[in-house]
């Protein structure tokens, strides 16, 4: 067999210890084979010859055991008794008297799909830019020092002097290239499908059928189920899709499968009916770092209800705050749970997008190794006061990070220690019913804008032919993106909910958020519920801005409040918005009109 020939008809990518050939001929995907030889320096024809023709035999036997198995499934089946579910560029088989299909679950499918593509394009860019950085600060004597290669100048065909030249000598093949070259050649390598990622319950498998087809970087999609007919049918219709190598269905215990699995993927997708706290230390050990970890909760009875605070606690390790803001805080309770599974194993999390949707949470995270983040853990954990009468929160982190200024080194240049609490007494200071102790849970930012800016790009040009929820995916995301974080940044609440407990109309909104920007604060809304607002005002303003609004509105009447109610001890709390000097601030806002 000719060595030269056999390129021809295949691809073959070298490395140190192996060879791996990408038969390109007319199949429904490209089947890799490794070919492993013992002697790495080995380059003549002879050597490598019976090599290849035994990978070249290997290939056949696996594409015709793959055709036999194709024909095994496919033309033993009655496809008349199967009806075709169309959902993005997928097809899927399922007959009408077992069907598995939810078509409310689309928008999750849909978000997810242009997520993990937004993550992919992100993850590639900066392994892009790493190598790019390290090309550009590499030195002659790096060069040197590496095997058989060599940093001389070279000259354009004008005789000037080009960028550095890198002249790799191998068995008598000199290889020139120049440094725009390696650049093209590592954005090449970066940007070809690269992505392993797990759907650990795949169910009917349309999710991990869709991720095959519709995500381009991504090299491989397992479709993992414990139910033997559930993996029969992912398989038929892995094969019915044509995505024969490309997706695999396995059958097994989702936790057993993440925790053995010695090769960790880039992305893992779980996506339970109810919690999904039992699979997150398997999650985070199977997944690569930097990775990206999906996750859904169904069970909003007991994240956001107010009858299990036993079970919440035991699932998630915390309680949630039962107010407007409960669905916020589930989704605080979620990203605390999995921080602190994240950091026993030296690992922290970046949340990138954290949605409420429906009647389920769906949280993108990023996970990194580093001990030195984990170390902030403390300080972005927080527990939260909640009033039994008027539903104030005060947040109370758990740690503090300080500058060290003596510090000269990235593992001391920060201080870490306990922070300083309580915020407030045992009894509210506003209406003095009792404060609730509620978390400990999340207290970092819930997205990251840059990423939220890349779905948002990527949800521009997709095809609405194929994903038919873009308009909700814009209008959340867009929500999301312009929601206020910080630690000085409360939980939502509704107007309504200030208008119930003091007795009056509700302010509008943008009234609302007018009084408080006047007062030097910030506000939102929330795609988490209509019709709330997010602020960085204290609550002491919130309520200050409250009794103005009662007092100015003609139909308040104070005989509607009971002397026991919490409505009726805020408006008679002269201490509420003692130090708010209004007349400066005026003031100050009739100048700023006067020069504006």
């Amino acid at each position: 067999m000719n060595f030269s020939f056999f390129f021809k008809k295949n691809l073959l990518i070298g490395s140190k210890h192996c060879i791996k050939v990408l038969d390109t001929r007319n199949y429904h995907t490209s089947l890799p084979l490794l070919i492993s030889y013992s002697n790495p320096r080995m380059s003549t024809e002879s050597e490598v010859k019976p090599v290849v023709e035994n990978g070249s035999e290997a290939i056949s036997n696996v594409v015709a055991e793959q055709a036999t198995q194709q024909d095994s499934i496919l033309d033993n089946i009655d496809l008349t008794q199967y009806k075709v579910q169309e959902e993005g560029s997928a097809s899927i088989l399922y007959q009408p008297d077992n069907v598995f299909y939810n078509p409310i679950q689309q928008y999750n499918r849909d978000l997810s799909i242009l997520s993990i593509n937004a993550w992919n394009e992100i993850y590639a860019t900066e392994r892009i830019e790493k190598k790019l950085k390290k090309l550009s600060n590499r030195k002659p004597a790096d060069l040197e020092n590496g095997s058989n290669k060599k940093q001389k100048l070279g000259s354009n065909e004008s005789g000037e002097q080009n960028e550095k030249v890198i002249t790799q000598e191998t068995q008598g093949d000199v290889v020139t290239k120049t440094k725009e070259q390696e650049e093209e050649e590592i954005k090449k390598v970066e940007l070809r499908p690269f992505a392993n990622i797990l759907e650990a319950l795949s169910a009917s498998g349309l999710r991990a059928i869709r991720y095959g087809k519709e995500i381009p970087l991504a090299e491989k999609v397992v479709a993992n189920d414990l139910s033997k007919e559930a993996v029969e049918s992912i398989n038929m219709n892995i094969e019915y899709n044509k995505l024969t190598g490309k997706v695999v269905g396995n059958e097994g215990d989702a936790i057993n499968y993440m925790h053995n699995n010695t090769n960790k993927f880039h992305v893992v997708d779980l996506d339970p009916y109810g919690t999904a706290a039992p699979f997150i230390d398997s999650a985070i050990n199977s997944i690569k770092d930097d990775g990206l970890l999906l996750v859904t909760c169904t069970d909003l009875g007991v994240l956001a209800g107010n009858g299990y605070p036993e079970k919440c606690f035991a699932l998630y390790g915390g309680t949630n705050v039962w107010n407007d803001a409960t669905h916020e805080s589930a989704l605080r309770l979620v990203l605390g749970m999995i921080s602190r599974t994240a950091a026993k194993y030296k690992k922290y999390i970046e949340p990138q997008l954290s949605l409420s949707i429906d009647f389920y949470v769906r949280l993108f995270i990023r996970v990194r190794t580093s001990p030195i983040k984990v170390k902030e853990l403390a300080s972005e954990t927080m527990i939260t006061y909640l009033c039994s009468g008027c539903s104030s929160t005060h947040n109370q982190y758990l740690g503090k990070v300080v500058e060290n200024p003596n510090g000269k080194t990235k593992q001391n240049n920060k201080k870490y220690g306990l922070a300083k609490g309580p915020p407030i007494g045992s009894n509210c200071p506003f209406c003095n019913y009792i404060n609730h102790v509620t978390g400990p849970m999340w207290g970092g930012n819930l997205h990251n804008h840059e990423f939220i800016d890349k779905v948002l790009e990527l949800q521009s040009k997709a095809d609405d032919k194929i994903y038919k929820t873009l308009p909700r995916i814009k209008g959340m995301l867009t929500m999301a993106k312009q929601e206020l974080q910080g630690h000085d940044t409360s939980f939502y609440f509704k107007t309504t909910t200030l208008s119930s407990i003091l007795r009056c109309q509700a302010p509008p909104i943008e009234k609302l958020a007018s009084a408080l920007g006047n007062l030097g604060y910030e506000s939102s809304l929330t795609h988490a519920m209509a019709a709330c607002i997010k602020t960085n005002a204290p609550m002491e303003v919130v309520w200050f801005v409250g009794k103005k609004w009662c007092l100015a509105d003609e139909t308040f009447k104070m005989d509607r409040l009971k002397e026991t109610t919490a409505g009726y001890r805020i408006m008679n709390n002269e201490e509420i918005g003692k130090n708010i000097n209004l007349s400066e601030i005026m003031k100050e806002k009739n100048v700023y009109d006067e020069y504006k």
